[in-house]
This record gives C-alpha cells, sequence and structure tokens, in this order.
C-alpha cells in the first residue's frame, strides 16, 4: 500500500502476546475468564450500591462510576482479543482500530479523573467534615462526573482525529493486543511530530494534574490525620481511604511501569504483556479491593444476594401455580 491518507481499504494486525499456537487456547481460557470476573465484580458494585440506601453518598457514587468504566474499558479491547484467538484471526479493520484507540483513551481517561475526583472526595470527608455534606451535595458530584466524561471525550477525539490525518506504510502490525496509541505512531509514514507534541502536553495537562491533585488531597489527608488525637478517629479515616488508595497505587503503578519498561527495554513484547497489567488486571482487582476492606460495601451485597436468593424460589413457585 502506498503511503497515503487513502486507508480506508487497510487493516492492522494485532500481534498480541504471543504468536505460539500452543499458548493460544490457554490465553482464551485466561483472557476469558478474568473478563468474566472483572464483568461480574464491577455488575456487583453498582448493584450493590443502587439496592441500598445507605449507600447513596458521594463516595459510593464515584465507586458506582469507576465500575461502570473499569467494566467499558476491559470491554474495548479483550472481547476483540478473544474473537481474534478464536477465529485464529489478528485483523482489525483500519475503522475499528480507530474506534477501539478512541473509547480505549476515553475510558482510561475518565479511569484517571474518575480516581481525582474521589480523592478530592476523601479530602472534604476527613478535612472538612462539617462542610463536607454541603459542600459534595448531588448536584456537585453529578457535576464533576459529567466534567470527567466531556474532557475524556474531547481529548480521546482530539488524537483520533490527528491519527486519521496520518498516513501508514505496508507494514501495519501492532505488537500489541489493541490498537495502541503510541504503536500506531510509530507505524505511521507522515510526519508524527505534531502528534507527539500533543500527547506529552496531554500527558501533563491530563494525567500530571490529576496526580498533583491527588497527591496534594492526600498530604492534607495524613496531616490532618496526624493531627487526630483519638486512636479510633485515626483508624476511621485511614479505612475510609484504604481502599481508594490500593486502587490508586494498583493504576498508576502499573500504568507508570508499562512506559517505563517499554522505554528501558525498547521491547515491544514487554510492553504488551506489561499493559495487560493497567488494562486487565487493575479492572478486575478493583471491586475485590472495595468488597475485602470496606464493612458497607460487603454488607450491602449480602442483602442484594440474600434478596436475589429468596426472590428466586417464589419467581419459580409463582410460576408452578400458573
Amino acid at each position: 500500500m502506498n503511503p497515503g491518507n487513502d486507508t480506508h481499504f487497510s487493516e492492522f494486525l494485532l500481534l498480541g502476546l504471543s504468536e505460539d499456537p500452543e499458548l493460544q487456547s490457554l490465553l482464551f481460557g485466561l483472557f476469558l475468564s478474568m473478563y468474566l470476573i472483572t464483568m461480574l465484580g464491577n455488575l456487583l458494585i453498582i448493584l450493590a450500591v443502587s439496592s441500598d440506601s445507605n449507600l447513596h453518598t458521594p463516595m459510593y457514587f464515584f465507586l458506582s462510576n469507576l465500575s461502570f468504566v473499569d467494566i467499558c474499558f476491559t470491554s474495548t479491547t479483550i472481547p476483540k482479543m478473544l474473537l481474534n484467538i478464536q477465529t485464529e484471526s489478528k485483523a482489525i479493520t483500519y475503522a475499528g482500530c480507530i474506534i477501539q484507540m478512541y473509547f480505549f483513551l476515553f475510558f482510561a481517561g475518565l479511569d484517571d479523573f474518575l480516581l481525582t475526583v474521589m480523592a478530592y472526595d476523601r479530602y472534604m470527608a476527613i478535612c472538612h467534615p462539617l462542610h463536607y455534606t454541603i459542600i459534595m451535595n448531588p448536584k456537585l458530584c453529578a457535576l464533576l462526573v459529567l466534567l470527567c466524561w466531556v474532557i475524556s471525550a474531547l481529548y480521546s477525539l482530539l488524537q483520533s482525529l490527528m491519527v486519521l490525518q496520518l498516513s501508514f506504510c505496508t507494514d501495519l502490525k501492532i505488537p500489541q493486543f489493541f490498537c495502541e496509541f503510541n504503536q500506531m505512531l510509530q507505524l505511521a509514514c507522515s510526519d508524527t511530530f505534531l502528534n507527539t507534541m500533543v500527547m506529552y502536553l496531554a500527558l501533563v495537562l491530563l494525567a500530571g494534574c490529576p496526580l498533583t491533585g491527588i497527591l496534594y488531597s492526600y498530604s492534607k489527608i495524613v496531616s490532618s490525620i496526624h493531627g487526630m488525637s483519638s486512636l479510633q478517629g485515626k483508624y476511621k479515616a485511614f479505612s475510609t481511604c484504604a481502599s481508594h488508595l490500593s486502587i490508586l497505587s494498583l493504576f498508576y503503578c502499573t500504568s507508570l511501569g508499562v512506559y517505563l519498561s517499554s522505554a528501558a527495554t525498547h521491547s515491544s513484547h514487554s510492553s504488551a504483556v506489561a499493559s495487560v497489567m493497567y488494562t486487565v488486571v487493575t479492572p478486575m482487582l478493583n471491586p475485590f479491593i472495595y468488597s475485602l476492606k470496606n464493612k458497607d460495601i460487603k454488607g450491602a451485597l449480602k442483602k442484594f444476594i440474600g434478596k436475589a436468593a429468596v426472590k428466586g424460589p417464589v419467581v419459580l413457585g409463582m410460576r408452578k401455580c400458573q
């Protein structure tokens, strides 16, 4: 294919994690299991929060949004990967690749922004408890989530439109299991200087600023906890942040680890394996971290499962009577 913007008939090849035919069945089973666990775990969090009126608070409102975003985040990459393994095909259309890249950037950005909003929520709850319910009202919470969605949508749209202006060479092999933005830039034949500059600027503004906000919030939280005289108060304040801190560490350590490891080793295969951590493993572990460390979530889940267990036999009994 000659370089040029006429790429509507082209296909990209997703090389995946391994080209060994003997490993494909193992990879299929492993990623299908992780995908189903991610879907089930995050769906249970959403159902638990929505079904229990005691959890209709800003903290759990943001958590249910994060769970929904995690479901969408994994759904942009894993189903296509599983389909390619099942059909023994590595191809993805040019349009499909652009669409996948758009939604990947969109939901990755949303994850980042929601974690920042959750840090701000914890900061207000611990550092300004008397004004918490007044400041973190439902209107502000909805506005913060809407702002996260709008910024993420605009950013991913900008990057996708800029990629559409690029021309690609004959080598269209992506050493990943999804259409990763940086890998697509490396395949382009045309000048990618502007794309790279926008990418680094966005990294500073859309990743650096939220991270700075998170660090500032938690520095204030730690200072506030340190100033508490009651041991019980310190423990309660820390326990409300423990789950969020675990998710933050998991998200940032894995995503930063991917880019640092790829920059250090220059190995596309190691980068693909490392990217599994923040694209698949982190969304899968998030509901477990919150449910295992949070008594309110565990209580809501038990109530929800109990109601579902009681409702099942009642429905079956009514059908038999009919």
